[in-house]
This record gives C-alpha cells, sequence and structure tokens, in this order.
C-alpha cells in the first residue's frame, strides 16, 4: 500500500498549492446549478477522508463487517462547510490525507483481504476500500481544480 500512500501524498502536494490560491468567494460558488460549492465538495473529501480512515484501521484490525454508508448530503449540510473559512478547510483536508497517508502505508500485506462491509449485501476487501478511496478523492479533485496530467 506504499505506493496508493504516495499517490494521495502526491496528489496533496500536486493540489495543496492550487487550492490556496482560490479566494473564499470563489470556493463559495456553486460549481453547476443546484451543485455544491468548491467548498462543500473539499468538505466532503474530509468526510471522505474521516469515514475512510476508520474503515482502513478497523480493516487492519479485522473488525470491519458492520460500517454504515453516510448520507453525504446530509453531512455536507451539517457541517455547513460553505460558512467555513476556505483556507481551514484546505488546511484539514490536506492534514487529514495526509495522516491518512501514513496508516495506509502502513497496512500490512496479510489484511488486505480483510473483508469491510460498508452498507453492502456482501463485504469487500480492504484493498478495495482503499484503492476507491483515491479513485474517489482523484474524481472530486478534478471537479475542484484544473490539473497538470
Amino acid at each position: 500500500m506504499m505506493e496508493i500512500s504516495a499517490e494521495i501524498s502526491g496528489l496533496i502536494d500536486e493540489i495543496e498549492p492550487l487550492l490556496k490560491q482560490m479566494t473564499d468567494k470563489e470556493a463559495r460558488e456553486s460549481i453547476k446549478e443546484g451543485g455544491w460549492s468548491k467548498k462543500q465538495i473539499l468538505g466532503h473529501l474530509i468526510d471522505s477522508a474521516a469515514n475512510n480512515h476508520q474503515r482502513v484501521v478497523r480493516g487492519i484490525q479485522n473488525q470491519a463487517l458492520a460500517f454504515p454508508t453516510y448520507d453525504q448530503d446530509q453531512w455536507v449540510t451539517i457541517h455547513g462547510y460553505n460558512a467555513v473559512p476556505w483556507i481551514e478547510l484546505v488546511e484539514l483536508f490536506c492534514r487529514y490525507n495526509q495522516h491518512l497517508c501514513r496508516v495506509i502505508a502502513k497496512v500490512p500485506g496479510e489484511a488486505l483481504r480483510n473483508p469491510c462491509n460498508i452498507g453492502r449485501d456482501e463485504p469487500v476487501t480492504l484493498e478495495f476500500v482503499i484503492k476507491d478511496y483515491l479513485r474517489h478523492l482523484r474524481h472530486h479533485i478534478d471537479t475542484i481544480v484544473v490539473r497538470k496530467i
């Protein structure tokens, strides 16, 4: 999982300066009609990091058989991300993901096949959870910033 950790870390290093260049006003505007703002998307990614942090740690412990799904719209509403200063969201997002990278880097190979059930009929592996987190992160980052790929 060192490679996935390095990919996440590299992504954070790449986008942090781009995020910090945005103004609070810019980040508060909806990306599309009726959609989330950049603040809300970044807040959603903070929520995702928090949820996946729990999944990874409990997955390593082989105690991840009963995770609920989460209502992302409700989480974003409850946290009120549009009212939080942009720079605070950027800092929290970047630092939390760096923390998560350190955890992912330490996942023992034998734990990768441990089952994780996230409100599904059938569990997925811890390896799937980690790889899917990176996919999800990239997807939403690409809606916030234009990156050189």
